[in-house]
This record gives C-alpha cells, sequence and structure tokens, in this order.
C-alpha cells in the first residue's frame, strides 16, 4: 500500500499512451494518487473520470505550468516532448522526481544540462528508451548468460496503425527527421551513421523482410555502458505488423540478437522476439509506470535520490520482463547457434 499522499502528475496523460501509462501506475499500486494534466481540461476530465482521478489544466510554456501556487505533487511525468524545460525545472523546484520519455539521443544535453546546474534539487530519469525499456530490458536479462558479446543488434517493428496520438507521432517525426544520423557501436567506438549505411532490413516473426533504417534511441547508450559489446545497432521498420498480416489486429515486435560467447566458453548467437499483441501503448506504459515505482520507493529499494538516472541503472531486468510478462509481453527465443 503506498504511504504518498502527493499525486503522480502525468503530463500529456490524456494522450494515447499516457493514458495507458496512468492506468498500469493504477493497475499496479491502487491507492497512489494521480492527477491527468493537459492543455485541453475537458480531454484530460474524460480520462481522469474513467480512471477515478483528478485532472488539471497544465501549459508547458508556463511558468510553474500554470499550475495553482498550491499545488503540489510527488513525481513529474511528461509524455510530450517539453521544449521549455518546465516540467524539469517544476519538478527540481519542488525536490521530485521528473521522468521524460520524448528526447532523443541527440536530445538529452538540454535535460542533462538543467541537471547538472541543480545536482541536488531532485532525481531525472530519462525514460526515452525504446517504448521506455521495452526491447533494452529483455536484451540486458538475455545478456546475463554471456560472458562477452561482439555484437547487440535490436530490431524492432512499429506498425502503420499504432502510432498513437498526436504527440507520439510528433516525437517520431522530430527524432527521425531532426538528428542527421543514428547512433550507434563500431568496434568499440561510437559512431553516427547516416545514408546508405544506415538503410537496413528488419526481418519480421513470421519471416517478412521489410525495409528499415537504423535509429538511435537511448537504447544504445544503456546498452553499451552494461555489455561492453563491440557492436551496437538497433534498426526500425514502420510498416505492417506480422499479426495484421495474418488479418488480425496491429501488434508490436522486437527482435534481438546477440553473438558473443557463453559463461562456458561457447562462441553462439542466439535470436529472440519479444511481442505485444496490442501494440506499442501497453509496453510504454508499463515502462513509465515501472519507472514512476522506482523513483518514488515503492518496488526496487528506496526513492531515488537526486541524480541522473537511466531506468535501467535503477531497475533489475529481470523484475521487468517478468512484469512485461504479466502485462502480455510473449517471449520466444528464435534460434540458438553455436
Amino acid at each position: 500500500m503506498s504511504s504518498i499522499q502527493h499525486p503522480v502528475l502525468v503530463i500529456g496523460g490524456s494522450g494515447v499512451v499516457g493514458a495507458q501509462a496512468a492506468a498500469a501506475i493504477r493497475r499496479l499500486h491502487p491507492n497512489l494518487p494521480v492527477t491527468i494534466a493537459g492543455r485541453d481540461l475537458a480531454k484530460a476530465q474524460a480520462v481522469a473520470g474513467k480512471l477515478g482521478v483528478e485532472a488539471l489544466a497544465a501549459d508547458l510554456s508556463k511558468p510553474d505550468l500554470g499550475l495553482p501556487e498550491t499545488a503540489r505533487f510527488s513525481a513529474v511525468i511528461v509524455f510530450v516532448k517539453d521544449d521549455w524545460s518546465t516540467a524539469l525545472r517544476f519538478a527540481q523546484r519542488h525536490g521530485i522526481p521528473h521522468l521524460s520519455v520524448s528526447s532523443g539521443a541527440f536530445e538529452i544535453g538540454i535535460e542533462a544540462a538543467r541537471f547538472i546546474h541543480a545536482p541536488q534539487a531532485a532525481p531525472v530519469v530519462l525514460a526515452s528508451q525504446w517504448l521506455a525499456g521495452a526491447t533494452l530490458f529483455p536484451t540486458l536479462e538475455y545478456a546475463k548468460a554471456f560472458r562477452s558479446i561482439d555484437r547487440i543488434h535490436v530490431g524492432v517493428l512499429l506498425d502503420e496503425q499504432d502510432m498513437g496520438g498526436k504527440a507520439a507521432s510528433a516525437d517520431y517525426e522530430r527524432i527521425t527527421q531532426s538528428g542527421s544520423a543514428a547512433l550507434a557501436v563500431k568496434d568499440g567506438r561510437f559512431a553516427w551513421i547516416s545514408g546508405e549505411e544506415a538503410k537496413a532490413h528488419y526481418r519480421s516473426v513470421d519471416g517478412t523482410a521489410l525495409p528499415a533504417a537504423a535509429y538511435g534511441p537511448l537504447d544504445i547508450l544503456s546498452l553499451a555502458t552494461a555489455t561492453d559489446a563491440r557492436n551496437i545497432r538497433f534498426d526500425l521498420a514502420f510498416d505492417v505488423s506480422a499479426s495484421r498480416r495474418r488479418g488480425e489486429p496491429f501488434s508490436t515486435e522486437g527482435v534481438i540478437t546477440i553473438e558473443g560467447m557463453l559463461h562456458s566458453g561457447e562462441p553462439v548467437t542466439r535470436t529472440y522476439e519479444v511481442v505485444h499483441p496490442r501494440g506499442q501503448a501497453p509496453l510504454t506504459a508499463l515502462g513509465v509506470a515501472l519507472a514512476t515505482e522506482r523513483a518514488l520507493g515503492l518496488a526496487g529499494g528506496e526513492a531515488l535520490k537526486p541524480g541522473l538516472y537511466f531506468p535501467d541503472s535503477v531497475i533489475d531486468p529481470a523484475y521487468y520482463v517478468a512484469r512485461m510478462r504479466e502485462f502480455g509481453t510473449v517471449f520466444t527465443e528464435a534460434n540458438a547457434n553455436g
């Protein structure tokens, strides 16, 4: 049971993913108060009413988010791109955790700069990994079987019908078009790849080959730090998922390949599939909920102290993967060679 009195403020909580994240938080911690916030108060109230929580009007372009001076919260989650860093400044002034999910690897300098200038103000959690960790944490869990890793390749498919709301679409366009190149690791060195080198093919879980392109989410930084893999690449396909080709609703897919040496000394290449039959939103929502409960000390340890965090630095991959299973994710080891 949660003893936290002030609500978690979910900015953008009336959107497709934000609403599901608020619902996931309530599912994990029914007694944790939540407030849905957005520029459209009526829309926020509609979502809040279904969840039995409060709603407020909030505007990232206004000082203090345009909220009442008396408003108090336990954490701030932001589901839209905060071009003003207003939400982060708000969290720092109030000494509460801030969690963001919309930044590309080339954008996190803005949040890092805010933290550097006020390192003792609040916990700042950078949770913009793919679907808030949906392929990162399984990769880290699978990597435990390896003594050393030469290559990690993660391919993901976002169904054309599964973009989500306007905020998600804006994030996708900004990150894929504004960044001149995608971050990767090549022969032990960080590299930005573009042009022909960025082109790729994604093999769907039903074997269909689809065009893809290199993508540089925060997963690259997390995987490089955690595994010391000499080569890491992340490719994204925006196409038709295998389930929709079968005439079913869209799903979301991730295919993880790890090449290296097991603890036994055996060289192997292993491929794993991660699929959620209801698309990307449930996985993103769960990732945000797990990062939130960890920041508040509701699971996995005490509440986070002021600092700059990736979710994978404070959440156990085995716990994360177990929660993914509970929330409907299907895991398959596609093959094991060696």
